[in-house]
């Protein structure tokens, strides 16, 4: 695809907070365009402005810091993902692609003019202390969230391994708000896991789209296939995007040779396509994709897809429906503007903004509770009386992992539906003809 202004393309406007920015374009530059010679006049009041407050203001003031407050107020006066950056942000959001960071590990993002949270990150801080997808954060530490932008409330929330910070959150169903004082941690996230269940059916986890995502699933989707899979489940629940390469390549490992994976349109009209082009032949054993409303952008991209083409089932809730591009612009001083320039479509043409991607089968989760005590199941021996001796299995730890699987409802369901496949596939209608 031509590439005019624009090296690497993200969809979300969600981000992590520690905090990685989650679906943008990186500019290489600002485009000079005639726009500032159409503006001078406009531009002749902000400078008599910028010299009244330096002359008269009560306190001296510093240049820079108007002129960034203007730029930020300028930002927020557009939709809810477009931003200013500081030279810090800007930096830390080009290291985090690489997937670490330092901060909480929580997925947030603006829904209904409110700071959400998307998702934590398992095995985070912010996971560990109970924080849950849907909780809407009122404060940050004494600040109050309702007048910040997005990355105003990342920069709030950010900061270095071992300082605090406290949240103040409000939760569906609960009477009263709830307090979280969270210690900052680095997060360092691996986005692809794997692993093979019962009846030889493969589970992929992504948990977000970096650089390296397409290439790890690619080496799992090996395994898997080594292993002998015959059916696949990708889960793709509470995953809040990140880059749009990263989707196509993702997708582009289940589709044919140059098939439509999206397209991007701005406001020029002008339609960019987005098409496969797989590293190897894709699998012909039956798919399901797992989502819900944690699911956003980059997951909803690679979802649409295989449910545009036919490729999955798509199993769970109505993803979270953010469907618009931004653009990361560097500036002269290292910051940088994060601006939506585009609004994405799938395989259909259809847009998913406010909407989202509407599963096949709706299933509903179930809070899943683990027993404080699980007891260990006898072993054959002794459950026989044949041996006194120590069952060596028993002394392991429990695979809390697998317990956690089996209490999924989705995921259950989904394996139900893959197991009922292969029932179907294995039958053998009699030929015409032929009698007992």
């Amino acid at each position: 695809m031509e590439k005019e202004r624009a090296s690497i393309t993200w969809v979300s406007g969600l981000v992590v907070v520690g905090a990685l920015v989650l679906g943008l374009l990186i500019g290489k530059g600002v485009e000079k365009t005639g726009y500032a010679s159409e503006s001078y006049e406009e531009l002749k009041v902000f400078a008599e402005v910028l010299t009244q407050v330096k002359k008269h203001y009560v306190e001296d003031v510093k240049t820079n810091d108007l002129v960034h407050g203007a730029v930020r107020g300028m930002l927020k006066t557009l939709d809810p993902h477009s931003a200013y950056m500081t030279p810090e942000m800007y930096k830390e959001m080009r290291v985090e692609t690489k997937g670490e960071f330092e901060g909480l590990g929580i997925q947030i993002g603006i829904k209904e003019h409110h700071v959400t949270v998307i998702a934590p990150i398992e095995g985070t801080p912010a996971h560990a202390a109970g924080i849950e997808t849907g909780d809407v954060i009122l404060k940050v530490d004494e600040t109050p969230t309702k007048d910040l932008t997005l990355m105003e409330a990342v920069q709030r929330m950010r900061g270095p391994k071992g300082t605090s910070v406290t949240l103040t959150v409000r939760r569906e169903g609960a009477t009263e708000t709830l307090s979280f004082t969270i210690i900052r941690d680095t997060i360092k996230i691996h986005s692809v896991r794997s692993r093979l269940l019962d009846d030889h059916i493969g589970y992929v986890r992504i948990s977000q789209f970096q650089e390296s995502t397409p290439q790890d699933l690619g080496k799992e989707l090996v395994k898997l296939h080594e292993d002998g899979t015959q059916g696949l489940i990708l889960d793709l629940r509470n995953n809040p995007g990140g880059l749009l390469s990263a989707a196509v390549g993702v997708s582009e490992q289940f589709l044919q040779p140059d098939t439509l994976v999206v397209s991007v349109k701005g406001r020029d009209g002008r339609k960019d396509e987005y098409r496969s082009s797989p590293p190897m032949d894709p699998p012909e054993y039956p798919m399901i994709v797992l989502v819900n409303q944690g699911s956003a952008s980059a997951s909803e991209i690679v979802a649409a897809a295989m449910q545009d083409w036919g490729k999955a089932v798509i199993l769970g809730k109505t993803t979270f429906g953010k469907g618009s591009v931004q653009t990361i612009l560097p500036l002269s001083d290292g910051s940088g503007l994060r601006l939506t320039t585009a609004k994405y479509y799938t395989p259909r043409g259809e847009s998913i903004h406010s909407v989202g991607v509407k599963p096949d089968i709706v299933v509903e989760p179930k809070p899943i509770k683990l027993d404080e005590e699980p007891k260990e199941s006898p072993s054959p021996e002794t459950e026989a009386g044949a041996s006194s001796e120590p069952d060596a299995d028993a002394e392991k730890p429990k695979d809390l992992e697998a317990e956690l699987m089996k209490k999924d409802v989705q995921l259950q369901k989904a394996i139900e539906l893959l197991k009922t496949w292969k029932v179907f596939k294995g039958l053998h209608p009699l030929e015409s003809g032929v009698t007992g």
